[in-house]
């Protein structure tokens, strides 16, 4: 079996063909083109950009994945594309670009959630069974999630209001540290002071696995106001970079903790804690959730980071998960700019909540 995957619903454009025998997993040819250039100049993701880019550039990379292989269309198992949630210009081009290729193919369409690609990405490199427990942490989504099954998701707990990687890149932005900021405000946090500036935890010991970042984010702004007058140091970069990364940490592993306990109270036989998403290649973040899966008994999974970012593996092994559940699309799909992986779980009881 063997599925064509492709992902366009932010700032990457990628084409992927993974291989699936029962068994083995295998990513046979996978080409990601990054914006980041596209991007910079206005420090962060302008839509039309990013939909103009991909409508350039996905037809040439998708030719490549096939012709790295020696795979024809009609060999194809089926089309796997990110049908949402995301920025709809960008998705449309995916989704329209994986519908001629499996109407002219005769192959089966599969619309995949952006969020199923994360949530399951664990199984394709790793013999992941079913419930799991997901943290699944992003630029725009931070939630807790047990993985029951191929699109059979329950919500634990989600961000009331900005998700933490918005976090990780508005701190960034603050600091004057480049676009984009996670990865270079890990980079400064290095060297860093962690407990210099003494930065709030946001819900960290109450009950529940709700997130809250946007008051971090503030603390932050003042506590940079509150520096000397002029350019920030090295030093202070570093410092404010550190902090801000540990504060983050504590409460990824306080609401974890507590999702811990829930997932086991329904789900006696699940011992995995998966994270996923973005953020799951900061290796701070990687080092706490390991230790708290340690100290849990939980056995701990986390993709390669090249998984944990944007890519068109992750989609085309949900599009082979779906496959293997009878599950297919019909052609006239309606891309979603928003797609929840809990359509049930309850309105989260403040403003700016993030399904």
């Amino acid at each position: 079996m063997i599925v064509l995957g492709i992902e366009s619903s932010c700032d990457e454009t990628a084409a992927a063909l993974v291989q699936f025998d029962g068994g083995e997993r295998i990513i046979l040819a996978e080409e990601v083109l990054s914006q980041l250039e596209e991007h910079r100049p206005f420090g962060g993701i302008v839509p039309e950009v990013a939909a103009r880019s991909h409508l350039d550039h996905l037809d040439s990379l998708i030719e490549r994945v096939m012709q790295q292989t020696g795979i024809a269309y009609s060999d194809l198992a089926g089309v796997a594309a990110t049908g949402g949630p995301g920025l709809i210009g960008g998705v449309l081009v995916g989704v329209m670009t994986a519908k001629a290729i499996a109407s002219v193919a005769g192959v089966p369409f599969l619309a995949v959630n952006h969020l199923a690609g994360h949530a399951l990405s664990a199984r394709l490199v790793d013999d992941v069974e079913f419930p799991y427990l997901l943290l699944l942490v992003s630029g725009g989504h931070c939630q807790l999630l047990t993985v029951e099954g191929v699109d059979r998701y329950r919500r634990l707990g989600t961000t009331i209001d900005d998700a933490l990687g918005e976090a990780f890149d508005k701190t960034a932005k603050m600091l004057g540290l480049p676009y984009p900021g996670g990865p270079a405000l890990e980079q400064a946090a290095k060297t860093g002071d962690a407990d210099r500036f003494d930065l709030p935890r946001p819900m960290k010991g109450r009950e529940g696995c709700h997130f809250s970042f946007s008051g971090l984010k503030t603390a932050v702004r003042q506590t940079i106001d509150k520096l000397p007058d002029g350019p920030l140091s090295e030093t202070d970069i570093a410092d404010v970079s550190a902090s801000f990364q540990k504060a983050a940490g504590d409460v990824l592993v306080d609401r974890t903790a507590n999702a811990i306990q829930l997932f086991r109270e329904k789900n006696p036989t699940g011992h995995t804690l998966v994270v996923a998403g973005g953020v799951a290649a900061n290796s701070h973040i990687r080092t706490r959730l390991t230790e708290l899966a340690k100290a849990e008994g939980m056995r701990f999974i986390a993709p390669p980071q090249k998984l944990c970012t944007d890519n068109a593996a992750m989609i085309a092994w949900a599009g082979i998960e779906r496959l293997n559940e009878g599950l297919t699309d019909a052609l006239d799909f309606a891309p979603r700019p928003r797609w929840p992986l809990d359509p049930d779980a309850p309105p989260v009881a403040y403003a700016g909540v993030k399904a």
